[in-house]
């Protein structure tokens, strides 16, 4: 099997600095969650593909949605399962590829996948996958970073409802320039999904990155 991610896996260390540096975005979970929840019936099978350390997904389940969970990283697992737990909701999170989901056809009524396409390995792998997974006439989400966006408009926007010291916008500016190199611009996007049979797709574009629209 393919490696599963670009760059250095978030595993130990790495991961937990990531949860940390996350949490400041809690709103932000919350209002996805009650975006995604808006779009699925009531107790609907929602997969959430590289969810981190579980922010997102246990704001899903939160919600009265049926949450899993795929992540390449052990300790993103083992964490999700820790913040589930103390949340008091049940979400399996299952280790695995998203190049090769351990799922059946058609297991989920939505799929949502938060900064996190622009670091698989094969990603129109991952893409097919996520239209094999969809059951048909399901919706799926991708949000992620763009690769022509300016330094100035991310910055600007990290900090936009954060309060931060100049040492995190420091740290924030480098973390986000190498982040944005393995990023997609728009158009390669559009081109993975010319060659994935979704009844139809749509990329739009925001001050610094894109939102893809997906329906099986």
């Amino acid at each position: 099997m393919a490696q599963g991610q670009r760059g250095p896996g978030m595993e130990g260390w790495v991961a937990r600095w990531y949860e940390k540096s996350t949490k400041k975005y809690d709103p932000e979970f919350r209002e996805l969650a009650d975006q995604v929840a808006g779009s699925v019936r009531d107790g609907g099978a929602v997969l959430e593909v590289a969810p981190g350390p579980g922010y997102l997904a246990v704001e899903l389940a939160k919600r009265g949605l049926d949450v899993t969970g795929l992540d390449i990283s052990k300790t993103f697992i083992e964490r999700g399962r820790e913040r589930a737990s103390s949340a008091g909701v049940d979400v399996q999170f299952v280790q695995g590829d998203a190049a090769h989901m351990p799922f059946g056809n058609g297991s989920f009524d939505f799929l949502v996948c938060r900064a996190a396409f622009k670091n698989f390995s094969d990603p129109e792998g991952a893409l097919r996958e996520m239209w094999r997974v969809l059951r048909p006439g399901a919706d799926g989400l991708i949000i992620d970073l763009r690769r022509d966006a300016r330094m100035s408009d991310i910055v600007a926007s990290l900090y936009s409802r954060h309060s931060a010291s100049l040492f995190e916008q420091l740290s924030g500016r480098m973390i986000f320039s190498t982040l944005r190199k393995r990023a997609y611009t728009a158009a390669e996007i559009e081109m993975m999904l010319s060659r994935v049979p979704f009844a139809r797709a749509s990329v739009e574009r925001d001050p610094i990155g894109m939102s893809v629209h997906l329906h099986r």
